[in-house]
């Protein structure tokens, strides 16, 4: 403090010009303190003219003027000014010189020529005729305020910045063409939501705020927002800072705040960026939502990188939490749905070419995510799902995605593959699918089967996949299932009526036995036997058909036996009847 005091009083000194008469004052401005002439400072100073005369000690040798704007090295020139030293008036303190002059009351309203009016015509002729000059004066106000914003410096500055702005956006001086985005960015937010706005008011386009916008945030959110790559390595313990977090979190929300209606003016990759930073830095819902509605207005314009941005975390270890994706994509297709019911169409049926893109970015993505063991089924049967099925032509991508998953979670029971697989339609597999899934052992059974069927049956049906269009997959799949359904009702058939041959030996062999005791007999009694036998066999065989009656799997609708009675017919042999010649 001492060497501070030593200093002031030196450089006092050096433009004092009136060492004849001893200084009477001494000013204090903080640490600093000044030794001064009373008259000087009266000359120019309503304040201090009025302090002199208010106090109550019969002479006043301090007064203590910390609360001036600028401190020590502005009341320094202020000073100057009464002494009529010269000093130079530049962009960088003529907003604190004026707010000085406001304190200090040294006004034309007391004094001709005095500071406030200096400062009021350089502000005019010079500081406020160019954007840089005017963003510079507007910059050093962000310790001046609420004076500065009182004495309308802010406004003027503001108004000036986004004219001019407007104009270079529309006219640009010089090259870059968007180098007046540069020149924004040495603003807190608040002066830079001060200019969007009032730009916005100007008509200002939505792609030129969003040039600035991105510009601004770009700078302001560095390590955050231009980490597309999620490779640079930022732990989560370089962000342990809780006011760090919070001065980035407040700064990110207002940046939102500021975007345009125009939802195509910003790339999406961006706004894919913006969203990550939300999601990291727990931004609340209103900031989070208003992110997801913009990208997923613009989805189709996504690539699998822009929405593994919002997948994983800065350092790429783990996955962040993917609510917003599923949002993203599901407010899309809802989009979609909603233009297709207005057109009188049906999205089961057709779908827009935007959609087919999204599909296949989708499945794409997944592939990507389905590496990661903490990836749950539900969650990639979730985002599977949302992409409606008549979106994709072929599943080839889903496949892809689906066997990634599989093997990357081999502890998966046949029950949980099947349930990973229910997303997939077999049946639309191209045929190199069809022949990698017939020997992939990490696909299910069934699945397996779908895709050997359904090659069996296009060359049945001689179907030429080079030549022929493929037949379409919900006939197909009918067709499968009722000779999948068919083929059990054989097999059952076929098993029943082994089980009735074998029982029909087993009663026949007693019976073969009994006949040859019977031949052994006399003529009567072989005459008698032979009718006896005759009148028999007819009863046997009679049950025997209705058995088989009872058990014939046809009679419930099979295309075979459509028009057939349930009963069975008569399978009695005719007699044989003998003609004797008498």
């Amino acid at each position: 403090m001492a060497n501070r005091h030593n200093l002031a009083m030196e450089r006092t000194g050096q433009w004092v010009f009136s060492q004849e008469v001893p200084t009477d004052v001494i000013v204090e401005v903080g640490e600093a303190s000044f030794s001064l002439h009373k008259f000087m400072l009266v000359a120019k100073s309503n304040m201090i003219r009025k302090l002199i005369l208010d106090s109550k000690e019969a002479d006043l040798t301090r007064i203590n003027l910390s609360g001036i704007p600028g401190g020590a090295e502005i009341f320094e020139k202020s000073a100057k000014f009464c002494y009529g030293v010269n000093f130079e008036i530049t962009v960088h303190n003529v907003a604190a010189l004026r707010c000085a002059a406001e304190y200090l009351q040294m006004t034309d309203v007391y004094c001709d020529n005095n500071l406030a009016g200096r400062t009021e015509d350089f502000l005019s002729q010079v500081a406020l005729t160019s954007l840089s000059g005017a963003l510079v004066v507007l910059k050093s106000c962000e310790d001046l305020l609420p004076m500065a914003e009182d004495l309308r410096i802010v406004q003027k500055c503001v108004e000036i910045a986004s004219a001019k702005a407007c104009v270079e956006a529309n006219f640009p001086s010089r090259s870059p063409p968007n180098w007046w985005t540069e020149e924004l960015t040495i603003l807190e937010i608040n002066f830079f939501s001060k200019i969007i706005t009032s730009m916005k008011t100007r008509g200002a386009k939505g792609l030129t705020l969003a040039s600035a916008i991105i510009t601004y945030t770009e700078r302001s959110l560095r390590d955050l927002v231009r980490d597309h790559s999620g490779g640079n390595g930022i732990r989560s313990t370089e962000y342990s800072d809780t006011d760090l977090r919070s001065r980035q979190r407040g700064l990110l929300e207002s940046i939102v705040s500021l975007l345009p209606p125009e939802k195509s003016a910003f790339p999406v990759n961006f706004l894919c960026c913006l969203l990550r930073t939300a999601i990291f830095l727990k931004a609340d819902a209103k900031c989070k939502t208003e992110l997801e509605k913009r990208v997923s207005a613009i989805l189709e314009h996504a690539t699998v990188d822009d929405l593994l941005v919002l997948s994983f975390t800065y350092d790429g270890e783990r996955l962040f939490d993917l609510e917003s994706v599923r949002k993203i994509i599901s407010g899309f297709a809802e989009k979609e749905k909603n233009v297709a019911v207005f057109n009188a169409g049906d999205l089961k049926e057709v779908c827009s070419t935007a959609m087919q893109r999204i599909a296949k970015t989708v499945d794409a993505y997944l592939g990507e995510i389905a590496t990661y063991g903490e990836l749950s089924i539900s969650k990639f049967n979730g985002i599977a799902n949302l992409v409606p099925k008549a979106a994709r032509k072929v599943d080839d991508d889903l496949y892809r995605a689906i066997d990634i998953y599989l093997k990357a979670h081999p502890n998966l029971d046949e029950i949980e593959r099947e349930k990973v697989c229910s997303v997939m339609d077999p049946l639309k597999l191209s045929y190199e699918a069809r022949v990698h899934a017939s020997q992939n052992k990490r696909l299910p059974v069934q699945i397996v089967l779908h895709a050997l069927y359904y090659d069996q049956l296009m060359l049945r049906s001689g179907a030429d996949e080079d030549d022929q269009k493929t037949p379409d997959a919900g006939s197909t799949r009918n067709q499968l299932q009722a000779d999948v359904s068919l083929a059990k009702e054989n097999e059952a058939l076929r098993t029943e009526l082994l089980k009735m041959k074998m029982y029909i030996q087993d009663i026949q062999r007693p019976q073969g036995t009994t006949s040859k005791a019977v031949s052994t007999s006399t003529s009567t009694s072989a005459s008698a036997s032979a009718s006896t036998s005759t009148s028999r066999k007819p009863k046997f065989f009679s049950s025997m058909s209705k058995t088989l009656g009872k058990l014939n799997p046809f009679k419930h609708g099979s295309k075979d036996t459509l028009n057939l009675d349930e009963g069975m017919p008569d399978l009695t042999k005719p007699r044989r009847r003998r003609f004797s010649i008498s």
